[in-house]
């Protein structure tokens, strides 16, 4: 027991020269833990003569109590030092010009839907939108496309539990607008479509823009020149384009639309598997059996409709290589395109 003031001493001494509160903890584990210093002068007292335990008992809890004050008040002191150190570190000069915040994009599937717009609307076009959720009529009937066509398919179509679907491309918009009878017109439908289909080319829902035109003596020679025009309007370049013979139950007769690759200028490259053409829409004279599901003369009137797709547009004008970015809402990917 003549060592209890040394031992004090010693401990007072561990307790000033810890500078963090981890030291510190050491410190208060070796003392007063299991096997601290302090806890084995209680576990000897059991060796002294029974009449001298109450007082040298006392005498430990003295030094233990000291001790212990001494530690509390050196733990607050640290505690106290380490707030201070992250308010400094976080303090706010105020005399500082503020942060401004982000501002946001237009995203490049709408910028590409307005540019769209805005080509066809300098043009003398109109702009028609109708409803997302269709039925089998405007979807499919009015627009030749017969009950065993594989579009029609489950498999293909968003089918709803009472017969009606999520439209599968704009042109049911093409059959509303004929049903009003405003004729001649020249308009676009682009708006969101719903397929069953999910890669790097395709995705659930898209957007999709339709054309067309309406009036008596239209020609296939006007479809061309029209389509000619948006596609170096759009793209900012001289462009070449050809009409490949195709099939599309509301248009006769049909083509594919390509254009000359505007990443090699049609030299050949592996976006357009060394072809020269990149395929970026469909196009027709409208078939008569639309004009007579819509109710018109198809002996009095002629027209030509085309439909392509809006990702299509923006991955070839922006260079993206996968149609899912425009969908994973990634920050880093939408800020390269800027403000619109």
């Amino acid at each position: 027991m003549s060592d209890l003031a040394a031992l004090l001493q010693q401990a007072l001494d561990e307790v000033a020269a810890s500078d963090t509160l981890a030291a510190l903890a050491e410190v208060r584990v070796r003392w007063l833990g299991k096997k601290g210093r302090f806890t084995e002068q209680l576990k000897a007292l059991g060796a002294l003569p029974a009449s001298d335990r109450p007082a040298a008992g006392a005498r430990i809890n003295e030094a233990k109590q000291q001790f212990v004050e001494t530690i509390d008040a050196a733990q607050a002191s640290l505690e106290r030092a380490a707030i201070e150190v992250e308010l400094s570190a976080g303090r706010i000069d105020v005399s500082l010009p503020g942060r401004r915040p982000g501002e946001g994009t237009v995203h490049p599937v709408t910028r590409a839907r307005l540019r769209i717009e805005s080509i066809f609307t300098q043009s003398g076009f109109e702009v028609a939108t109708g409803p997302e959720i269709e039925d089998e009529f405007h979807n499919f009937e009015a627009l030749n496309i017969p009950a065993d066509h594989p579009a029609r398919a489950m498999h293909d179509t968003f089918y709803f539990p009472d017969g009606r679907l999520l439209r599968t491309h704009t042109s049911p918009v093409q059959i509303r607008e004929l049903r009003k009878g405003r004729l001649p017109l020249a308009m676009i439908m682009p708006g969101r479509v719903y397929r069953c289909d999910y890669d790097m080319t395709h995705t659930p829902m898209f957007h999709q823009v339709e054309g067309l035109v309406v009036d008596e003596n239209v020609s296939f020679a006007h479809l061309k020149a029209t389509l000619q025009g948006f596609l170096q309007a759009f793209f900012e370049r001289d462009l070449q384009m050809r009409l490949r013979p195709s099939y599309f139950p509301f248009t006769e007769p049909s083509a594919e639309v390509d254009m000359s690759c505007v990443f090699c200028d049609g030299q050949g490259c592996r976006v357009c598997k060394h072809t020269g053409w990149l395929e970026v829409a469909g196009c027709g004279m409208v078939h008569p059996n639309v004009f007579a599901a819509a109710g018109l003369d198809a002996e009095r009137w002629t027209g030509y409709a085309f439909g392509m797709g809006i990702e299509r547009l923006a991955m070839l004008r922006y260079g993206v290589n996968d149609l899912r970015l425009f969908f994973d809402s990634d920050l880093r990917f939408l800020r390269q395109f800027g403000a619109a």
